[in-house]
C-alpha cells in the first residue's frame, strides 16, 4: 500500500520517534537467507517425498499430494498468526520471535514426516491397502498439518516484517531480492538432494523400487537430517538484529500504543472493508492455483515420459529455480519500475501459459533437454509473475494491520497451494484412466494450468489499488473512533 495514505493517522506520543534507516541492499540479502531456507524446505517435500511417494513406493499420486497438501489446508491459522504478531510481541519483537520459533517447529516436523511415510511404504508393501495402512496416511496427513501450522507461524510474520522495514519506493527491490533468494534456496535445494540421493550407476537408474529401496531410505534419512538443520541455521542469521533497527510498525501505526486492541475481529474489519480484498483474493487464489499443480506432477514427468532417475528428476528443480532467479531479480529492478506492478503480473500471467504448452510440446519429444529449456522458460515466467503479484500484495495492506492482511494474502497463496497440489495428483490419476499415453495425462494437467492463468489475468484487470487505499483508510479511522475511544 501507499505508506503516505495511513501517515496521517499518528500516534500522540510527547517525544517523537528516531527515523529508521533505510534498508540496505546487504540487509535485503540477508533477510532473503530465510526464504532460501523456505526454498530448499520445498524442494525437500514436493520433489523429494512426492516422487519417492509416488514412483518408489507406488502411492497413488491423490493420496501423497493429498498428504502433503494438507499443511497448505491449515493455512487459515495465518490470519491467526499475523493477527498476534501484530498484537502480542514476544520478548520485545513483533516479528522475529515468531518466525524463529515456526523455522524450529517446521524444520523438525519435515524430519518427522519422513519417518512416517518409511512405515506407509512398509505397510503397503507387506499386508496391502488395509486399515493399518490407510491409518498411516492419517497419520502422515496429520503431521504435515503440524508442519503447516509451524510454516503459517514464521512466514506470515517474516512477510509482514518485509512490509514494516520497508517504504512503497523500495518495496519492489526487497521483494526482488528476497524472492530470488527463495529461488537460490530451490536451486541449492536441488542440487543438495540430487547430491545426497542415489546415483545412476553407469548412466542407468537404479530399480529402487524393489531390492535396494534400503540405500533410498538412508539416503533420505541423512537429506533430511541435516538440510532441515542448515535451514533453521539460516533463519536465526536472517532476521538477527533487523527488526529492531529496521521496523518501522510503531510509527506507522496509530495503534502500536494500544496494541492489547488489535483484536483479530476488529482487524478483520479493516481487512474487509474493500471489496478490492475479495477481487486480489481470488486473483492470487486462480494465479497460484496454476502456478503451482505441475509441484505435485513434474518429478514424475521426468521419471515416467522422460525415463529419468529420481536424482536428475530432483535436478529439475534448478532449471526451474534457476529461470525463477533470473525473472525475479531482473523484474524487481528493471520491469516493474517501468511497467507497473500490475502489468508485470499480466505480463507474467501470459507468459506462463504460453511456457506450460511449451513443456507439454517437450513430453511427445522425450528429449530431457528440451524439458530442462522448457522448465527453465517457464521459471522465467513465473518470476515476473511471483514479483508483480508480491509487489502488488505489499501495497495492498494497511500499516495498522500488516500481519493481518498478510494471513490473509498468504491464506490464498497456501489454500491454492494445496488445491493446486491435490488438483495436480487428482487430473494426473483421470488423465491416467483418459489416456493410455502418459505424456497425455500429463498434458492435462498442465493444459488446466493455462487455461486458468488466462482466467488469472481477467481478475487481475478488476483490481484497483487507491480504490482499496482510500476504503482501508476510512476503515482504520472507523475502528479507532469507535471501539478504542
Amino acid at each position: 500500500m501507499a505508506i503516505g495514505d495511513i501517515s496521517d493517522f499518528k500516534p500522540e506520543v510527547a517525544t517523537p520517534l528516531a527515523p529508521k534507516p533505510k534498508v540496505g541492499i546487504l540487509t535485503m540479502f540477508r533477510l532473503g537467507l530465510f526464504q532460501m531456507g523456505l526454498g530448499i524446505m520445498s524442494v525437500l517435500t514436493l520433489g523429494v517425498l512426492n516422487r519417492v511417494m509416488i514412483n518408489e513406493l507406488a502411492i497413488p499420486a491423490i493420496l501423497a499430494a493429498g498428504a502433503i497438501a494438507m499443511h497448505q489446508f491449515v493455512a487459515p491459522a495465518r490470519l491467526w498468526f499475523g493477527q498476534m504478531s501484530d498484537a502480542r510481541p514476544i520478548a520485545n519483537h513483533h516479528r522475529t520471535s515468531y518466525v524463529w520459533i515456526g523455522s524450529a517447529l517446521f524444520t523438525l516436523a519435515a524430519f518427522l514426516a519422513v519417518q512416517v511415510m518409511w512405515q506407509l511404504g512398509n505397510s503397503l508393501q507387506t499386508v496391502g491397502w488395509t486399515g493399518a495402512t490407510y491409518g498411516w496416511v492419517g497419520i502422515l496427513g496429520l503431521v504435515f498439518v503440524l508442519y503447516g501450522l509451524a510454516l503459517s507461524a514464521s512466514s506470515t510474520p517474516f512477510a509482514a516484517l518485509l512490509v514494516d522495514v520497508s517504504d512503497e519506493d523500495d518495496r519492489s527491490k526487497l521483494v526482488g531480492v528476497v524472492w530470488s533468494m527463495l529461488m537460490v534456496g530451490i536451486v541449492v535445494g536441488a542440487i543438495l538432494s540430487s547430491q545426497l540421493l542415489p546415483q545412476p550407476v553407469n548412466g542407468t537408474c537404479q530399480e529402487l523400487g524393489t531390492a535396494d529401496l534400503g540405500i533410498l531410505q538412508a539416503a533420505v534419512n541423512r537429506l533430511f537430517l541435516i538440510v532441515p538443520g542448515i535451514v533453521f541455521g539460516l533463519s536465526l542469521l536472517a532476521l538477527f538484529g533487523v527488526e529492531k533497527k529496521y521496523s518501522r510498525f510503531s510509527s506507522r501505526s496509530t495503534l502500536a500504543e494500544r496494541e492489547d486492541q488489535i483484536t483479530l475481529s476488529r482487524a478483520m474489519r479493516v481487512l474487509t472493508a474493500s471489496r478490492q480484498t475479495g477481487l486480489f483474493f481470488t486473483f492470487l487464489l486462480f494465479m497460484t492455483i496454476s502456478l503451482f499443480m505441475q509441484d505435485a506432477v513434474m518429478e514424475s514427468y521426468g521419471g515416467k515420459v522422460f525415463g529419468m532417475c529420481v536424482s536428475d528428476t530432483t535436478r529439475l528443480n534448478a532449471f526451474w529455480g534457476t529461470g525463477t532467479l533470473i525473472g525475479i531479480s531482473t523484474t524487481g529492478f528493471a520491469v516493474v519500475p517501468r511497467l507497473g506492478k500490475k502489468n508485470t503480473a499480466r505480463l507474467g500471467c501470459l507468459a506462463v501459459a504460453a511456457t506450460l504448452l511449451l513443456i507439454i510440446v517437450a513430453g511427445f519429444s522425450a528429449n530431457p533437454k528440451f524439458l530442462q529449456w522448457g522448465l527453465l522458460l517457464f521459471g522465467l515466467a513465473s518470476g515476473i509473475t511471483t514479483t508483480g503479484a508480491i509487489s502488488l500484495m505489499l501495497d495492498l495492506t494497511a500499516a495498522e494491520t500488516a500481519g493481518t492482511f498478510i494471513g490473509a494474502w498468504g491464506l490464498a497463496q497456501a489454500l491454492a497451494r494445496a488445491i493446486a497440489t491435490v488438483l495436480g495428483g487428482a487430473v494426473l490419476d483421470l488423465g491416467t484412466i483418459l489416456f493410455a499415453q502418459p505424456v497425455l495425462a500429463y498434458g492435462l494437467v498442465f493444459g488446466l494450468q493455462a487455461i486458468g492463468m488466462v482466467a488469472a489475468v481477467g481478475l487481475l484487470s478488476r483490481v484497483n489499488v487507491q480504490e482499496f487505499q482510500a476504503n482501508a483508510k476510512a476503515a482504520i479511522a472507523t475502528v479507532m473512533s469507535s471501539d478504542l475511544d
